[in-house]
């Protein structure tokens, strides 16, 4: 039997429509018919199914509906009305859970401080956060007690009621209940906008829906962190406080997740790279503006050796260009209209507004356009890896995720449009060799097509976009579209690459532009000896230097392959008498071109080890008394295996084979 809401409050009214009987088809392609006044659950149980799990909302001719709707608020154009289940494991599953359970959350809080305001709670991946105007920061205490009261809430089997409101009937019944923010969201809409609410029990929310059926559907969550967070982003605003949770259908879901999560935060780059002494980020110099220290600075310059290498067999050449240009130069290319909130301010010079660069592209245009080009000079390929600077609000800095001093590992690649579809798959071939070069063979990919706004002739974009897909089908590579995503200029490939643990990083982007060239006047004279303007892709592999080494860092967990840690050998004699044998094996794998450190320390070899095993040293050389005299090496690896004893020669066989291939060890 349904459950029906009960109502306590005049306010809020039910949208009704006269009682008529409709057509209802099942998934089977069965038929039956329901007044359309019938609740969407009663409806889900006349279906006969043998589904592994319990649908959490129902799509009616499409459009995703909550449980505890009426057939009447769905949009038919006859009397037929399409039902498909929508399972938990489906994005739009897991949104719509979620989002009951901020619900849950908020009207928790509330009950436990009357005082706090409302502002949004909305689903995010794997989880949800609401957040409060409540004076102070949520403590730990505090949390334990919020889920607490939402255990209680969600036992007490509150319906999820949708009602519809008048703009002026929202904003008076959300002022009567002082909510400010709700009431700010609300004047902002059109005034012939209607609004939806939705109660559960004594509590309501502005809220377009849609929810499980009641808070008892709601069976397994946690509360994790707290955080602060600006009304709408915006440090000139209110600090609110912010509250992050998870959900699951089941108590062992929610716990294989939290067991992911410390996973997760065992991998955290930022803690690791303190650890491990790779980098820094520190506020006497500035938020987001990274810091090198030698190890991490050594593993950089391996992968920039990398990159180097690989372009210059690619046919790309390198260039160089400043950190600054004249205003005019970012005026001309547009950044100043269309990206000046992520510019930092101008400086002045002699007189003339100079500006920190934001983006490599009309440098490399500049040079391109330093002298007259033949259709025979291209494609032509500038590579650089150019730092730029970019305004991130301080709160979404992230360690080296998200920063505002980077390096892009970018490329401008100037052609014909009949070179388009052959320097892509080129670039593809590059990005793939790459990211499986440094442990990466799975991506998802997305092809972006044309916008509203968008510059260029209709046929050059259709000629690009199918040059993208051609190239991503050519290689097999299977992608989905997302329509109108590509950017004003052109369109692009954005490729995200999976880490060990199936978490998406953006890294790969493939763009099309025919706005720059025309921004600037670009030419090629052609066989027929006119003026042709060329194509100009943009093109990252790693997207940033410092982005790809923080995902590196978790994908890794810190233990970087061979090729890549900045100590490859550790070698420790165990006692003074061995230091004369320790010397000649660490020459030995230095002249064979090793990175080696040699722990001379009088201490207990088991300390040694395990500092070894935490800095994450790849190998370990134990010498003692009986491999002094030997000449022999006892190795270890960070992992704990024993590869016994092993002549200097076999072991500088060992690392040359597997540095030769690159692989994880």
């Amino acid at each position: 039997m349904a459950i029906r809401p009960q109502h306590n409050d005049d306010a809020l009214k039910m949208t009704s429509s006269p009682l008529q009987e409709v057509r209802v088809r099942f998934p089977d392609r069965t038929e039956r018919r329901f007044s359309n006044d019938t609740l969407l659950s009663d409806v889900l149980a006349q279906a006969k199914s043998s589904w592994k799990e319990s649908p959490v909302a129902l799509k009616v001719n499409g459009t995703v509906m909550g449980l505890g709707q009426r057939l009447s608020d769905a949009t038919a154009g006859t009397d037929l009305f399409v039902i498909d289940p929508v399972f938990f494991s489906s994005p739009e599953g897991q949104e719509i859970y979620r989002h009951s359970s901020a619900h849950i959350m908020a009207q928790a809080v509330k009950e436990l401080f009357p005082n706090a305001k409302l502002a949004i709670g909305p689903p995010i991946e794997d989880g949800f956060y609401y957040d409060f105007d409540l004076g102070r920061p949520f403590t730990p205490e505090d949390l334990d007690k919020v889920e607490r009261q939402m255990k209680e809430i969600a036992a007490a089997h509150y319906v999820f009621e949708r009602k519809v409101l008048s703009k002026q009937d929202a904003i008076r019944f959300f002022e009567e209940k002082g909510e400010t923010y709700k009431v700010e969201l609300i004047r902002e809409l059109p005034e012939n906008e209607t609004i939806t609410v939705y109660e559960q029990g004594p509590f309501t929310d502005l809220c377009r829906g849609p929810h499980v059926l009641s808070t008892q559907h709601v069976l397994a969550f946690k509360l994790l962190t707290t955080a602060g967070a600006y009304w709408r982003g915006d440090e000139r605003n209110p600090m609110l406080q912010r509250i992050y949770g998870t959900s699951f259908p089941s108590q062992e879901a929610l716990d294989q997740h939290l067991k992911r999560l410390e996973e997760i935060k065992r991998r955290d780059h930022r803690r690791l790279g303190r650890d491990l002494d790779l980098y820094n980020v520190m506020d006497e110099i500035g938020p987001g503006l990274v810091i090198w220290h030698p190890k991490g600075a050594l593993i950089r310059k391996l992968i920039e050796d990398f990159w180097r290498e690989q372009h210059q067999r690619h046919g790309y050449d390198f260039v160089y260009s400043p950190h600054i240009a004249r205003l005019d130069l970012w005026r001309q290319s547009g950044h100043l209209d269309f990206y000046r909130e992520n510019m930092y301010a101008p400086m002045s010079i002699e007189g003339i507004e100079y500006e920190l660069k934001p983006m490599n592209c009309p440098f490399h245009i500049m040079i391109y356009k330093s002298r007259l080009r033949s259709y025979r000079d291209l494609p032509i390929r500038y590579a650089e890896l150019g730092t730029v600077y970019r305004y991130e609000r301080s709160g979404v800095l992230h360690g080296l995720l998200r920063v505002r001093g980077f390096t892009q590992d970018d490329a401008h690649l100037f052609c014909r449009p009949d070179q388009i579809e052959q320097e892509i798959l080129k670039v593809l071939d590059l990005t793939v060799f790459t990211l499986k070069t440094f442990g990466f063979n799975e991506y998802e990919i997305y092809v972006s097509t044309r916008p509203e706004k968008a510059v260029g002739s209709p046929e050059n974009w259709e000629r690009a976009t199918s040059a993208l897909e051609s190239a991503l089908k050519t290689k097999g590579m299977a992608y989905r579209i997302d329509p109108g995503e590509g950017v004003f200029y052109g369109p692009k490939i954005d490729l995200k690459i999976k880490d060990v643990l199936g978490r998406a990083w953006q890294c790969t982007t493939v763009q099309v532009d025919f706005n720059l060239p025309q921004r600037f006047k670009l030419s090629y004279i052609g066989e027929d000896g006119k003026e042709h303007q060329p194509i100009m892709i943009h093109r990252a592999l790693m997207g940033s230097i410092e982005r790809f080494f923080g995902v590196l860092i978790e994908h890794y967990a810190g233990a970087f392959p061979l090729w890549l840690a900045p100590v490859q050998v550790k070698i420790m004699p165990i006692t003074d008498q061995q230091h004369g044998y320790a010397d000649d094996v660490a020459r030995t794998l230095i002249e064979a071109g090793f990175r080696v450190e040699t722990d001379p320390r009088n201490e207990k070899i088991g300390l040694k080890i395990r500092e070894a095993e935490m800095a994450k040293v790849p190998y370990m050389v134990i010498l003692g008394a009986r491999e002094a005299q030997s000449r022999k090496l006892s190795v270890r690896k960070r992992s704990g295996d024993n590869l016994g004893e092993l002549d200097i020669t076999a072991f500088v066989d060992r690392l040359n084979g597997e540095v030769g291939q690159r692989v994880s060890s």
